[in-house]
Protein backbone atom coordinates (compact mmCIF):
# COMPACT_ATOMS: atom_id res chain seq x y z
CA UNK A 1 0.00 0.00 0.00
CA UNK A 2 2.61 2.41 1.03
CA UNK A 3 4.85 1.53 -2.20
CA UNK A 4 2.13 2.30 -4.17
CA UNK A 5 1.24 5.43 -2.48
CA UNK A 6 5.37 6.14 -3.16
CA UNK A 7 5.17 5.70 -6.74
CA UNK A 8 2.01 7.35 -7.72
CA UNK A 9 3.31 10.57 -5.72
CA UNK A 10 6.64 10.13 -7.67
CA UNK A 11 5.03 9.93 -11.19
CA UNK A 12 3.00 12.82 -10.01
CA UNK A 13 5.85 15.11 -9.20
CA UNK A 14 8.07 13.73 -11.94
CA UNK A 15 5.49 14.77 -14.75
CA UNK A 16 5.55 17.88 -12.99
CA UNK A 17 8.90 18.46 -13.16
CA UNK A 18 9.13 17.60 -16.71
CA UNK A 19 6.41 20.56 -17.60
CA UNK A 20 7.97 22.76 -15.39
CA UNK A 21 11.83 22.40 -17.14
CA UNK A 22 10.03 22.45 -20.59
CA UNK A 23 8.39 25.90 -19.93
CA UNK A 24 11.81 27.37 -18.27
CA UNK A 25 13.96 26.56 -21.05
CA UNK A 26 11.31 28.04 -23.55
CA UNK A 27 11.37 30.78 -20.97
CA UNK A 28 14.96 30.98 -20.82
CA UNK A 29 14.89 31.11 -25.26
CA UNK A 30 12.71 33.76 -25.10
CA UNK A 31 13.45 35.67 -22.32
CA UNK A 32 17.16 35.81 -24.34
CA UNK A 33 16.24 36.13 -28.23
CA UNK A 34 12.75 38.29 -27.74
CA UNK A 35 13.31 39.95 -24.73
CA UNK A 36 17.15 40.41 -24.85
CA UNK A 37 18.72 41.94 -22.14
CA UNK A 38 21.64 41.96 -23.79
CA UNK A 39 22.10 42.50 -27.24
CA UNK A 40 22.25 39.62 -29.92
CA UNK A 41 24.95 40.05 -31.86
CA UNK A 42 24.50 36.51 -34.70
CA UNK A 43 21.02 36.14 -35.21
CA UNK A 44 18.16 35.22 -33.83
CA UNK A 45 18.72 31.17 -33.73
CA UNK A 46 16.04 28.98 -34.74
CA UNK A 47 13.73 27.87 -31.71
CA UNK A 48 12.77 23.88 -33.24
CA UNK A 49 16.63 23.16 -32.55
CA UNK A 50 16.56 24.79 -28.79
CA UNK A 51 12.94 23.08 -28.19
CA UNK A 52 14.92 19.65 -29.74
CA UNK A 53 17.11 19.86 -26.56
CA UNK A 54 14.25 19.16 -24.20
CA UNK A 55 14.66 15.42 -25.35
CA UNK A 56 18.18 15.68 -23.77
CA UNK A 57 17.07 17.83 -20.79
CA UNK A 58 14.34 15.80 -19.22
CA UNK A 59 16.00 12.58 -18.69
CA UNK A 60 18.74 13.96 -17.51
CA UNK A 61 17.10 15.81 -14.70
CA UNK A 62 15.16 12.87 -13.96
CA UNK A 63 18.17 11.21 -13.22
CA UNK A 64 20.23 13.57 -11.48
CA UNK A 65 16.99 14.41 -9.51
CA UNK A 66 16.90 10.85 -8.41
CA UNK A 67 20.30 10.74 -7.82
CA UNK A 68 19.67 13.64 -4.79
CA UNK A 69 16.94 11.89 -3.39
CA UNK A 70 14.04 14.44 -5.25
CA UNK A 71 11.67 11.65 -5.90
CA UNK A 72 11.08 10.00 -2.43
CA UNK A 73 8.36 10.86 -0.52
CA UNK A 74 10.18 13.62 2.13
CA UNK A 75 6.76 14.19 4.17
CA UNK A 76 9.30 14.89 7.47
CA UNK A 77 11.78 17.06 5.80
CA UNK A 78 11.92 20.86 5.32
CA UNK A 79 11.19 23.31 2.44
CA UNK A 80 14.31 24.54 2.84
CA UNK A 81 16.54 21.49 2.65
CA UNK A 82 14.36 20.37 -0.59
CA UNK A 83 14.86 23.79 -1.95
CA UNK A 84 18.80 23.27 -1.91
CA UNK A 85 18.54 20.03 -3.03
CA UNK A 86 17.09 21.37 -5.85
CA UNK A 87 19.51 23.89 -6.52
CA UNK A 88 22.86 21.46 -6.16
CA UNK A 89 20.67 18.89 -8.21
CA UNK A 90 19.77 22.05 -10.90
CA UNK A 91 23.54 22.94 -10.88
CA UNK A 92 24.80 19.37 -11.58
CA UNK A 93 22.45 19.09 -14.38
CA UNK A 94 23.28 22.37 -15.79
CA UNK A 95 26.89 21.42 -16.04
CA UNK A 96 26.42 18.25 -17.76
CA UNK A 97 23.95 19.66 -20.17
CA UNK A 98 26.51 22.84 -21.26
CA UNK A 99 29.25 19.71 -21.14
CA UNK A 100 27.36 17.46 -23.84
CA UNK A 101 26.33 20.67 -25.75
CA UNK A 102 30.10 22.01 -26.32
CA UNK A 103 30.78 18.18 -28.17
CA UNK A 104 27.83 19.43 -30.34
CA UNK A 105 30.21 20.89 -33.06
CA UNK A 106 27.89 21.44 -35.99
CA UNK A 107 25.74 24.04 -33.42
CA UNK A 108 26.90 26.58 -31.11
CA UNK A 109 24.11 27.09 -28.39
CA UNK A 110 23.72 30.33 -26.24
CA UNK A 111 25.89 30.10 -22.66
CA UNK A 112 23.44 32.97 -21.40
CA UNK A 113 20.23 30.87 -22.53
CA UNK A 114 21.42 28.14 -19.85
CA UNK A 115 22.76 30.99 -17.31
CA UNK A 116 18.64 31.80 -17.51
CA UNK A 117 17.20 28.23 -17.59
CA UNK A 118 19.59 27.65 -14.77
CA UNK A 119 18.15 30.83 -13.04
CA UNK A 120 14.53 29.91 -13.78
CA UNK A 121 14.17 26.08 -13.53
CA UNK A 122 15.93 26.72 -9.70
CA UNK A 123 13.07 29.11 -9.11
CA UNK A 124 10.00 27.34 -10.80
CA UNK A 125 11.14 24.05 -9.35
CA UNK A 126 11.06 25.50 -6.04
CA UNK A 127 7.71 26.66 -6.36
CA UNK A 128 6.05 23.69 -7.72
CA UNK A 129 7.73 21.91 -5.01
CA UNK A 130 6.21 24.09 -2.25
CA UNK A 131 3.10 24.25 -3.94
CA UNK A 132 2.68 20.48 -3.87
CA UNK A 133 3.80 20.43 -0.09
CA UNK A 134 1.01 22.77 0.40
CA UNK A 135 -1.25 20.84 -1.33
CA UNK A 136 -0.40 17.75 0.41
CA UNK A 137 -0.41 19.44 3.66
CA UNK A 138 -4.10 20.87 3.28
CA UNK A 139 -5.68 17.62 2.58
CA UNK A 140 -3.56 15.60 5.27
CA UNK A 141 -5.01 18.04 7.80
CA UNK A 142 -8.64 17.08 6.56
CA UNK A 143 -7.98 13.29 7.16
CA UNK A 144 -6.63 12.51 3.56
CA UNK A 145 -4.21 10.73 2.20
CA UNK A 146 -2.85 9.82 6.49
CA UNK A 147 -0.40 7.13 7.08
CA UNK A 148 -0.96 5.26 10.14
CA UNK A 149 1.44 4.52 12.75
CA UNK A 150 2.30 2.21 15.60
CA UNK A 151 4.92 3.12 18.08
CA UNK A 152 6.66 0.32 19.77
CA UNK A 153 8.07 1.60 23.17
CA UNK A 154 6.33 3.15 25.91
CA UNK A 155 8.96 5.09 27.43
CA UNK A 156 10.02 8.92 26.96
CA UNK A 157 11.74 7.88 23.75
CA UNK A 158 7.99 6.63 22.24
CA UNK A 159 6.07 9.62 23.59
CA UNK A 160 8.65 12.54 22.03
CA UNK A 161 7.73 10.97 18.56
CA UNK A 162 4.64 11.28 19.23
CA UNK A 163 4.52 14.75 20.40
CA UNK A 164 6.43 15.68 17.40
CA UNK A 165 4.16 13.90 14.73
CA UNK A 166 0.86 15.51 16.65
CA UNK A 167 2.41 18.49 16.77
CA UNK A 168 2.57 18.16 12.62
CA UNK A 169 -0.45 16.92 11.27
CA UNK A 170 0.71 18.31 7.90
CA UNK A 171 2.80 15.15 7.04
CA UNK A 172 0.10 12.95 7.44
CA UNK A 173 1.17 10.52 9.98
CA UNK A 174 -1.44 9.35 12.50
CA UNK A 175 0.18 7.21 15.95
CA UNK A 176 -2.88 4.55 16.45
CA UNK A 177 -1.40 3.08 19.30
CA UNK A 178 1.59 1.87 21.44
CA UNK A 179 2.75 -1.76 21.90
CA UNK A 180 4.71 -2.17 25.75
CA UNK A 181 6.84 -5.06 26.95
CA UNK A 182 5.01 -6.49 29.39
CA UNK A 183 1.04 -6.58 30.28
CA UNK A 184 1.64 -4.59 33.39
CA UNK A 185 1.01 -1.87 30.73
CA UNK A 186 -1.79 -2.36 28.61
CA UNK A 187 -4.26 0.02 30.34
CA UNK A 188 -1.74 2.99 29.87
CA UNK A 189 -1.93 5.53 27.02
CA UNK A 190 -0.04 9.30 26.60
CA UNK A 191 -2.50 11.94 25.35
CA UNK A 192 -5.43 10.38 24.31
CA UNK A 193 -2.78 7.24 22.82
CA UNK A 194 -3.71 3.75 24.37
CA UNK A 195 -1.33 0.64 24.68
CA UNK A 196 -2.66 -1.25 22.19
CA UNK A 197 -0.61 -4.48 23.10
CA UNK A 198 2.56 -6.60 23.89
CA UNK A 199 5.34 -6.79 21.45
CA UNK A 200 4.75 -10.39 20.85
CA UNK A 201 1.12 -9.35 18.97
CA UNK A 202 2.86 -6.71 16.56
CA UNK A 203 2.17 -8.53 13.30
CA UNK A 204 -1.97 -8.92 15.24
CA UNK A 205 -1.71 -4.96 15.56
CA UNK A 206 -0.66 -4.36 12.21
CA UNK A 207 -2.90 -6.51 10.55
CA UNK A 208 -6.22 -5.07 12.90
CA UNK A 209 -5.48 -1.51 12.53
CA UNK A 210 -4.08 -1.30 8.93
CA UNK A 211 -0.73 -0.20 9.90
CA UNK A 212 1.58 1.40 7.51
CA UNK A 213 4.36 2.70 9.14
CA UNK A 214 6.26 0.84 12.38
CA UNK A 215 8.21 3.46 15.02
CA UNK A 216 10.75 1.28 16.66
CA UNK A 217 11.47 3.76 19.81
CA UNK A 218 12.81 1.26 22.36
CA UNK A 219 15.79 2.75 25.14
CA UNK A 220 19.41 1.61 24.39
CA UNK A 221 18.96 -0.87 27.07
CA UNK A 222 15.99 -2.58 24.92
CA UNK A 223 18.00 -3.29 21.97
CA UNK A 224 18.35 -7.00 22.50
CA UNK A 225 14.48 -6.97 21.73
CA UNK A 226 15.10 -5.85 18.53
CA UNK A 227 15.23 -9.08 16.58
CA UNK A 228 12.35 -10.89 18.39
CA UNK A 229 10.07 -7.70 16.75
CA UNK A 230 11.00 -8.01 13.39
CA UNK A 231 10.07 -11.95 13.63
CA UNK A 232 7.20 -11.43 14.94
CA UNK A 233 5.95 -8.47 12.05
CA UNK A 234 7.54 -11.18 9.68
CA UNK A 235 6.61 -10.30 5.64
CA UNK A 236 3.87 -7.64 6.79
CA UNK A 237 4.52 -4.78 3.70
CA UNK A 238 4.86 -2.06 6.23
CA UNK A 239 7.77 0.34 6.68
CA UNK A 240 10.07 -0.13 9.53
CA UNK A 241 11.86 2.80 11.36
CA UNK A 242 14.31 2.79 14.29
CA UNK A 243 14.67 5.76 16.20
CA UNK A 244 18.06 5.47 18.07
CA UNK A 245 18.16 6.13 21.98
CA UNK A 246 21.39 8.07 21.20
CA UNK A 247 20.11 11.61 21.44
CA UNK A 248 21.89 12.09 25.04
CA UNK A 249 25.36 11.65 22.96
CA UNK A 250 24.74 13.56 19.81
CA UNK A 251 26.85 16.84 20.33
CA UNK A 252 27.71 18.49 17.00
CA UNK A 253 25.74 18.02 13.61
CA UNK A 254 24.42 14.51 14.58
CA UNK A 255 22.68 12.61 12.02
CA UNK A 256 22.22 9.21 9.60
CA UNK A 257 24.86 8.64 6.47
CA UNK A 258 24.83 5.24 4.34
CA UNK A 259 28.06 3.51 3.40
CA UNK A 260 27.68 0.55 0.72
CA UNK A 261 23.74 -0.08 1.93
CA UNK A 262 25.25 0.42 5.91
CA UNK A 263 23.66 2.96 8.10
CA UNK A 264 26.24 4.88 9.93
CA UNK A 265 25.06 7.15 12.96
CA UNK A 266 27.38 10.47 13.33
CA UNK A 267 27.07 11.91 16.83
CA UNK A 268 29.68 14.31 16.16
CA UNK A 269 30.89 16.17 12.86
CA UNK A 270 31.52 18.95 11.18
CA UNK A 271 29.07 20.79 8.64
CA UNK A 272 31.88 21.84 6.51
CA UNK A 273 32.26 19.07 3.68
CA UNK A 274 31.39 18.97 0.11
CA UNK A 275 29.59 21.41 -1.20
CA UNK A 276 28.87 23.83 2.53
CA UNK A 277 32.58 24.30 2.47
CA UNK A 278 32.66 25.03 -1.19
CA UNK A 279 30.70 27.94 -0.89
CA UNK A 280 32.02 28.98 2.69
CA UNK A 281 35.44 29.26 1.38
CA UNK A 282 34.54 30.87 -1.72
CA UNK A 283 32.58 33.94 -0.42
CA UNK A 284 35.55 34.12 2.41
CA UNK A 285 37.86 34.75 -0.48
CA UNK A 286 35.50 36.98 -2.51
CA UNK A 287 34.51 39.08 0.52
CA UNK A 288 38.10 39.30 2.68
CA UNK A 289 39.83 40.23 -0.71
CA UNK A 290 37.21 43.23 -1.38
CA UNK A 291 37.41 44.39 2.49
CA UNK A 292 41.07 44.28 2.18
CA UNK A 293 41.06 46.78 -0.85
CA UNK A 294 38.42 49.13 0.14
CA UNK A 295 40.15 49.06 3.67
CA UNK A 296 43.45 49.84 2.52
CA UNK A 297 43.68 53.56 3.18
CA UNK A 298 42.11 53.34 6.43
CA UNK A 299 45.44 50.58 6.88
CA UNK A 300 47.92 53.03 5.40
CA UNK A 301 47.03 55.44 8.04
CA UNK A 302 46.59 53.15 11.36
CA UNK A 303 50.38 52.02 9.77
CA UNK A 304 51.74 55.72 9.74
CA UNK A 305 49.63 56.26 12.76
CA UNK A 306 51.59 53.82 14.89
CA UNK A 307 54.84 54.20 13.30
CA UNK A 308 54.75 57.67 14.70
CA UNK A 309 53.37 57.31 18.15
CA UNK A 310 55.29 54.13 19.35
CA UNK A 311 58.39 51.87 19.05
CA UNK A 312 57.91 48.42 17.02
CA UNK A 313 56.63 47.11 14.17
CA UNK A 314 52.72 47.64 13.22
CA UNK A 315 51.74 44.56 13.13
CA UNK A 316 51.36 42.11 15.60
CA UNK A 317 51.28 38.04 15.22
CA UNK A 318 50.14 36.05 18.14
CA UNK A 319 49.22 31.81 18.33
CA UNK A 320 45.76 31.02 18.04
CA UNK A 321 43.84 28.01 17.96
CA UNK A 322 41.71 27.30 14.93
CA UNK A 323 40.19 24.23 12.97
CA UNK A 324 40.39 21.01 14.61
CA UNK A 325 43.18 22.30 17.07
CA UNK A 326 45.58 23.46 14.77
CA UNK A 327 47.71 26.61 15.52
CA UNK A 328 47.83 29.61 13.18
CA UNK A 329 49.73 33.57 13.71
CA UNK A 330 47.17 35.46 14.13
CA UNK A 331 47.07 38.86 11.95
CA UNK A 332 46.69 42.13 14.12
CA UNK A 333 47.67 45.80 14.18
CA UNK A 334 50.13 46.40 17.51
CA UNK A 335 47.76 47.83 20.16
CA UNK A 336 50.50 47.56 23.02
CA UNK A 337 53.67 48.60 23.88
CA UNK A 338 56.42 45.91 23.18
CA UNK A 339 57.08 42.96 25.33
CA UNK A 340 53.96 43.76 27.36
CA UNK A 341 53.90 40.70 28.72
CA UNK A 342 57.21 40.37 29.59
CA UNK A 343 56.25 40.73 33.72
CA UNK A 344 52.75 39.81 33.52
CA UNK A 345 52.66 37.15 31.59
CA UNK A 346 49.31 35.96 29.04
CA UNK A 347 46.71 38.12 30.42
CA UNK A 348 43.54 39.40 29.21
CA UNK A 349 43.39 42.96 28.41
CA UNK A 350 41.50 45.24 31.19
CA UNK A 351 39.51 48.33 30.71
CA UNK A 352 42.03 50.44 32.01
CA UNK A 353 45.41 48.66 30.71
CA UNK A 354 48.19 50.73 30.76
CA UNK A 355 49.96 48.47 28.48
CA UNK A 356 47.84 49.64 25.59
CA UNK A 357 49.82 52.68 23.32
CA UNK A 358 47.58 55.79 22.69
CA UNK A 359 46.66 54.73 19.02
CA UNK A 360 46.08 51.03 19.93
CA UNK A 361 43.64 51.93 23.02
CA UNK A 362 41.16 53.49 19.90
CA UNK A 363 41.87 50.91 17.65
CA UNK A 364 40.79 48.01 19.92
CA UNK A 365 37.30 50.08 21.14
CA UNK A 366 36.70 49.99 17.45
CA UNK A 367 38.08 46.80 16.60
CA UNK A 368 40.05 48.41 13.96
CA UNK A 369 43.40 46.24 14.85
CA UNK A 370 41.09 42.91 13.62
CA UNK A 371 41.11 44.32 9.68
CA UNK A 372 44.76 42.39 9.33
CA UNK A 373 43.06 39.01 10.25
CA UNK A 374 41.34 39.33 6.64
CA UNK A 375 44.67 38.27 5.05
CA UNK A 376 44.43 35.11 7.64
CA UNK A 377 40.83 34.76 5.44
CA UNK A 378 42.93 35.13 2.15
CA UNK A 379 45.21 32.63 3.43
CA UNK A 380 42.70 29.96 4.82
CA UNK A 381 43.63 30.06 8.61
CA UNK A 382 40.44 32.01 9.18
CA UNK A 383 36.65 32.78 8.09
CA UNK A 384 35.11 35.99 7.81
CA UNK A 385 31.97 34.11 10.36
CA UNK A 386 32.56 31.52 13.28
CA UNK A 387 34.07 31.06 16.96
CA UNK A 388 36.27 33.41 17.85
CA UNK A 389 39.94 32.07 18.10
CA UNK A 390 41.50 31.86 21.44
CA UNK A 391 45.27 31.64 22.62
CA UNK A 392 46.65 28.01 23.10
CA UNK A 393 47.83 29.13 26.84
CA UNK A 394 43.73 30.11 28.05
CA UNK A 395 42.09 26.87 26.29
CA UNK A 396 44.79 24.42 28.50
CA UNK A 397 42.90 26.23 31.46
CA UNK A 398 39.24 26.29 29.72
CA UNK A 399 38.90 22.95 28.61
CA UNK A 400 38.58 21.09 31.92
CA UNK A 401 36.48 23.78 33.35
CA UNK A 402 33.87 24.67 30.53
CA UNK A 403 32.01 21.52 29.12
CA UNK A 404 32.08 20.92 25.75
CA UNK A 405 34.76 23.94 24.98
CA UNK A 406 37.19 22.22 22.72
CA UNK A 407 34.05 21.42 20.15
CA UNK A 408 34.08 25.13 18.83
CA UNK A 409 37.08 23.80 16.61
CA UNK A 410 34.72 22.06 14.69
CA UNK A 411 34.52 25.03 13.16
CA UNK A 412 37.17 27.42 11.31
CA UNK A 413 37.63 30.38 13.70
CA UNK A 414 36.42 33.97 12.51
CA UNK A 415 36.89 37.61 12.51
CA UNK A 416 33.11 37.97 14.25
CA UNK A 417 30.59 35.33 15.18
CA UNK A 418 27.28 34.75 16.80
CA UNK A 419 28.46 34.98 20.14
CA UNK A 420 30.04 38.89 19.40
CA UNK A 421 26.98 39.72 18.05
CA UNK A 422 24.92 38.73 20.70
CA UNK A 423 27.60 40.67 23.19
CA UNK A 424 29.55 37.98 23.98
CA UNK A 425 33.07 38.95 23.68
CA UNK A 426 35.84 40.10 25.84
CA UNK A 427 35.66 39.82 29.92
CA UNK A 428 32.06 37.71 29.48
CA UNK A 429 30.64 34.33 30.37
CA UNK A 430 32.46 31.81 29.20
CA UNK A 431 29.41 29.52 29.07
CA UNK A 432 27.34 31.83 27.24
CA UNK A 433 30.13 32.00 24.33
CA UNK A 434 30.44 28.43 23.81
CA UNK A 435 26.06 28.17 23.70
CA UNK A 436 26.21 30.72 21.26
CA UNK A 437 29.39 29.44 19.41
CA UNK A 438 28.14 25.66 19.33
CA UNK A 439 24.65 26.90 18.26
CA UNK A 440 26.10 28.62 15.29
CA UNK A 441 28.12 25.77 14.50
CA UNK A 442 24.94 23.21 14.30
CA UNK A 443 22.83 25.90 12.72
CA UNK A 444 25.36 27.07 10.29
CA UNK A 445 24.44 28.18 6.60
CA UNK A 446 25.71 30.29 4.07
CA UNK A 447 22.23 32.74 5.10
CA UNK A 448 23.26 32.37 8.81
CA UNK A 449 26.27 33.78 8.00
CA UNK A 450 25.21 37.17 6.32
CA UNK A 451 22.62 37.45 8.82
CA UNK A 452 25.82 37.04 11.04
CA UNK A 453 27.86 39.62 8.47
CA UNK A 454 24.98 42.43 8.60
CA UNK A 455 24.51 42.38 12.33
CA UNK A 456 28.44 42.89 12.99
CA UNK A 457 27.58 46.11 10.45
CA UNK A 458 24.14 47.18 11.86
CA UNK A 459 25.18 46.81 15.89
CA UNK A 460 28.52 48.80 14.91
CA UNK A 461 32.22 47.29 16.12
CA UNK A 462 32.59 49.45 18.99
CA UNK A 463 31.50 47.33 22.43
CA UNK A 464 31.63 48.28 26.08
CA UNK A 465 34.00 45.15 26.61
CA UNK A 466 36.35 45.56 24.03
CA UNK A 467 39.28 46.76 25.50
Amino acid sequence: MLKKHSRFFETLVLLCDWVTLSCSWILAYYIRFDLPLVPVYKGIPSFYTYFTLIIIIIPLWGIVFKIFGLYRPRRISSKIAEIVDISKATTVATFILIAFTFFIRSYEFSRLTFLYFWIISIVLLSISRILFREFFRYIRKRGYNLRYALVVGTGSLGQEITDKLQKHPELGIKIKGFLCDDTSQLHNSHKGIHVLDTFENIRKVIIDNKIDIVLIALPFAAHTKLKSIFNNIGDEMVSIMVIPDLFEFFTLRGGVDEFEGMPIISLRDTPLYGWNAMVKRSTDIFLSAFIIVITSPLMLLITVLTKLTSRGPVLYNQERMGLDGKIFMMKKFRTMKIQAEDETGPVWATKDDDRRTWIGTFLRKCSFDEIPQFFNVLKGDMSIVGPRPERPYFIRQFRDKVPKYMLRHKMKAGITGWAQVNGWRGNTSLDKRIEYDLHYIENWSLVFDLEIMWLTIWRGFTHKNAY
